[in-house]
């Protein structure tokens, strides 16, 4: 029994080494749920994959097994879920490890089971973590299409419908939180498929029968029933972005554990923010049910009322303010976040923000890496 604690624990500890992270807890549940994922052997060869997407033949080298029993074992954890695989036409597939969140999770968004979803829900509140959170979010909230400011300068990545348009590889998988909470009885009755995966990930979740290839037409379609529905949307926090996710207050982890702090706005990342007239209210509510965050009310005398500090720009009370007594602004530079230009930037300030980037050692693994594969080849 403490020979297989021990791989997970090993495993635990190599995924907590990755930007998003995978803390320890005194109850363990987060080796109950690596036991629940990962076989022995599964987790054992996890420990020897890394950020860099590798051939079969190095992790062979470094896991010591034969290197036609490695690219198998490899090729069925990527279907698993378990590793994340770059498998091109006329070229040798590649394997790196897939972070938990945003990772492993939602790859598991076909085989959820109650016993899963309740660790899942045990385990979620350590995963955030709030301080690194604010510094450099793997999420970020831009505002639904109509609620852009008319005559502001709107960069391209602030933009969904922008940032769609430039997409060539398009998917729609289910959300995984809205999902799991019907699994669970306590779901909402919002839209079901809106998860938007862009790039490389849309041939992993493919093969894997994640989701279904959409074109953007209907991708552009997604963004208004989104937008019909209250959800926000959240990119990945990238220029060159790899997701959407439309998310609601209801179901997604990430903005329930948000707005469960007492100042939203400081931990979301976002360059708008709203802005309220009562002078112009009709005082019909619809902004107070839209907002996910609570930042909207009504006063004694039925007048909207907005408090700044619960505001995560996302827009929805803006798109349907029947009297245009809610807007968007641009906040003062100073409190805009910087946008990393990749995934790969973005883990980088992560793992700064973590306290798990040294550069010694990165270095060290690069290098090592690089070593691998020559002794691989020869």
């Amino acid at each position: 029994m403490n020979n297989i604690n021990g791989v997970y624990t090993k495993l635990a500890k190599h995924l907590d080494k990755l930007p998003g992270g995978y803390p320890p807890t005194d109850s363990g549940v987060e080796l109950r749920i690596l036991k629940r994922l990962f076989s022995e052997d599964e987790a054992e060869l996890a420990l020897h994959l890394t950020l860099i997407p590798e051939e079969a033949k190095v992790v062979a080298r470094r896991a010591k097994l034969p290197t036609a029993e490695a690219a198998r074992r490899l090729k069925e954890m990527a279907r698993k879920g378990l590793i994340f695989s770059i498998e091109l036409k006329n070229r040798p597939a590649l394997f790196m490890a897939s972070q938990f969140v945003v990772g492993i999770w939602e790859y598991h968004v076909n085989d959820l089971d109650p016993g899963l979803i309740a660790d899942m829900r045990q385990y979620i509140p350590y995963l955030f973590d709030k301080e690194a959170w604010s510094k450099s979010p793997q999420l970020r909230t831009i505002p639904v299409g109509r609620a852009l400011p008319a005559g502001a300068e709107i960069l391209d990545y602030e933009s969904a419908e922008e940032l769609i348009k430039r997409q060539k590889h398009i998917l729609v998988a289910p959300c995984i939180c809205r999902k799991e909470h019907q699994i669970a009885g306590d779901g909402c009755d919002r839209p079901l498929e809106t998860c938007l995966v862009f790039g490389a990930g849309v041939f992993y979740y493919e093969r894997n029968g994640l989701g279904r290839r959409i074109d953007v037409d209907e991708c552009l379609e997604i963004l208004k029933i989104a937008d019909k529905a209250g959800l926000v949307l959240q990119p990945s926090n990238t220029k060159k972005i790899i997701n959407i996710c439309c998310c609601c207050g209801d179901c997604c982890h990430v903005l329930k554990t948000i707005a469960s702090f007492p100042r939203p706005a400081d931990i979301a990342a976002s360059p708008f923010i709203a802005r309220a007239d009562s002078s112009q209210c009709s005082g019909c509510g619809v902004c107070v049910d839209r907002c996910q965050m609570g930042a909207l009310g009504l006063d004694d005398d039925e007048l909207v009322v907005l408090q700044e500090h619960r505001c995560i720009g996302c827009g929805l009370c803006v798109s349907t303010c029947p009297t245009g007594g809610l807007s968007l602004e641009r906040k003062p530079a100073d409190q805009q976040k910087p946008v990393p230009n990749n995934i790969i930037q973005m883990s980088r300030n992560l793992a700064r923000a973590r306290g798990k980037l040294n550069p010694a050692g990165e270095v060290v693994m690069l290098l090592k890496s690089k070593v691998d594969r020559l002794l691989a080849r020869s």
